[in-house]
């Protein structure tokens, strides 16, 4: 009842700011419709392989849609501004083990970001590309396992570079430097097989396809169940880092200025 609690007053507090967040969905939806314009050049009258045209319209439209889940979590889950401040020490003093308490709270921001940020941009390519949807009730039973589970990863993600505020003056290069490989190897902006050589095989290997290739090739009723295999595992092993490192930081902690 307390995580409950702790994800709607996450989730109450960003309402206030609806008017506000109208302006990202515009920018977002533009930005999707130049990637669409881009992909819709390369690919008129080129194989696109399983996809072909229409299909990677959708699979970038989708992952277009998917970003205000998968990648737009808050910095470090706000951990950061914590240890400027030096509030963090009270945080690991609370009963609430930390990792629940700040993943409820992200929780809640992103339900928010998935209904009023990446719905509607959905629906808007639903209408105007359009969009496809999924094949079946199975399908989208799946899909939205993978966008949890990709949610859920973006979440330990970010925590991790927020307890690296703990020991260090600056995490925002963390941030940065995971920003640029989610870009390159999360299947965003070009589908991971197409990645050519070690970049490819690296990309395959990372937690990255898990946040937006696996969902969107789901989406489009090229992989089943068995796909999700490997968020299971990222999950699994994620979940056991943000406990090890909470941990960690229970032992010894830095404030820097606090």
């Amino acid at each position: 009842m307390l995580f409950y609690a702790l994800a709607r007053a996450s989730y109450s507090r960003n309402l206030q700011y609806r008017a506000s967040h109208l302006l990202h969905n515009i920018a977002s939806a533009l930005f999707g419709f130049i990637y669409l314009s881009i992909w819709t050049g390369i690919g008129e009258g080129r194989d696109l392989g399983v996809y072909g045209l229409a299909g990677l319209v959708s699979y970038v439209a989708l992952n277009q849609c998917l970003l205000w889940i998968t990648a737009f979590s808050s910095f470090g889950l706000g951990i950061p501004a914590l240890v400027r401040t030096g509030a963090i020490a009270t945080e690991l003093a609370r009963p609430v083990h930390l990792f629940y308490n700040m993943m409820s709270r992200e929780w809640g921001n992103l339900w928010y970001q998935a209904l009023y940020k990446s719905f509607p941009i959905y629906m808007l390519y639903v209408l105007l590309i359009p969009l496809r949807f999924p094949s079946s009730l199975t399908n989208a039973a799946v899909f939205i396992a993978a966008v949890l589970g990709a949610a859920y990863l973006s979440i330990c993600i970010q925590y991790l570079i927020g307890a690296v505020s703990l020991w260090t003056t600056e995490s925002h290069w963390l941030h940065w430097l995971n920003h640029a490989m989610f870009t390159l190897f999360s299947g965003f902006l070009i589908p991971v097989e197409w990645l050519p050589g070690w970049l490819g095989a690296f990309s395959r290997w990372s937690v990255y396809p898990c946040l937006q290739y696996i969902p969107a090739r789901i989406y489009l009723g090229m992989d089943g169940a068995s796909a999700l295999l490997p968020s299971l595992f990222w999950c699994a092993f994620l979940t056991v880092a943000c406990l090890a490192v909470t941990r960690l930081m229970r032992f010894r902690t830095e404030v820097q200025g606090g």
